[in-house]
């Protein structure tokens, strides 16, 4: 039996995530499992206490807040398994939802990143995610599949390619990481997981979903539908994604986009909201550009500020 590294990040959460590990060994039928949780620089330490209570779990302590990428990355170094899973420590599996991805997984050598059919964990039965479309370049944007219906199984098939896997719940073949690398940890939050499938695609590697297989989601619990940390990175992010994989022409038709249509739109919908404060940030997201590359580990925001 193929050995699974499970790997979550914690921040200030260990409510939820200790939520997750109760799923993992209450609802989980997949034995073969490494699991390895890492508190990504929460103010009051969860791991002396989570060490204590589960003996066979791997604990990894980051003292400062290394983004979604950063958190994983250090899971990814420490993990063993033949197949490594990041999912969200916001989520709750199901029975057979490992073994099934596994299943395809060893079925098919060509895949790369495979992700589950997704639900919302206040809503089961809603779809969040049964994949996504391609990227269109010059707009940076597509589409997620399914979102917000009701799942009456009219997307389920054992494997399929899609556009992205989903960040909330990423199998991941270990060779597809030893060539084509971890994750871009200045991301820190949002795109950093296209920008991976981008990066595992060039390493010769497909992207598919198993929505036979299901796994639970609560949906911004850390950060919260629209805040001032997610319009930053969101609206950063987007940009930096298309400078690093879709560079040339493409970026040059994607910054006339932006500023014809994303700009005037984005500043009537924060004054008509009365966000006032999305303004600056907006601008600010915008301006790092001007002045980083595409490697640059400067993030440009006080994450502190946020905690």
């Amino acid at each position: 039996m193929k050995i699974v590294s499970i790997i979550t990040v914690n921040f200030n959460q260990p409510e939820v995530t200790v939520d997750l590990l109760k799923s993992l060994r209450d609802v989980n039928t997949y034995s073969s499992l490494e699991i390895i949780v890492v508190d990504n620089g929460s103010r009051v330490d969860p791991v002396p206490a989570w060490s204590s209570a589960y003996n066979d779990i791997h604990f990894i302590r980051s003292e400062v807040n290394l983004g979604f990428a950063g958190g994983n990355n250090l899971g990814i170094r420490e993990a063993k398994g033949d197949y490594l899973f990041l999912i969200n420590n916001d989520t709750e599996v199901t029975p057979d939802l490992i073994s099934r991805l596994v299943e395809t997984m060893e079925a098919n050598p060509r895949i790369g990143i495979l992700s589950p059919k997704i639900h919302y964990f206040d809503q089961p039965g809603m779809l969040q995610y049964a994949g996504y479309t391609p990227m269109n370049y010059y707009l940076a944007r597509n589409h997620c599949v399914g979102q917000f219906e009701t799942d009456h199984g009219q997307y389920d098939q054992e494997s399929g390619s899609t556009g992205y896997a989903h960040g909330a719940a990423m199998m991941v073949r270990r060779e597809a990481i030893e060539k084509g690398g971890l994750m871009s940890e200045n991301y820190f939050l949002y795109y950093e997981e296209l920008d991976w499938c981008e990066k595992i695609v060039r390493a010769g590697y497909e992207i598919h979903t198993n929505l036979k297989a299901l796994i639970y989601h609560k949906e911004s619990v850390s950060v919260g539908k629209r805040s001032v940390l997610k319009e930053y990175f969101m609206t950063r992010n987007r940009i930096l994604f298309i400078r690093r994989n879709a560079p040339g022409f493409r970026f040059f038709i994607f910054c006339f986009y932006f500023m014809l249509t994303v700009i005037p739109r984005n500043l009537l919908l924060y004054i008509r909201n009365k966000e006032y404060n999305f303004i600056p940030v907006f601008f600010r997201a915008i301006f790092w550009h001007f002045k980083n590359g595409i490697n640059s580990a400067d993030l440009g925001f006080k994450i502190n500020s946020t905690k």
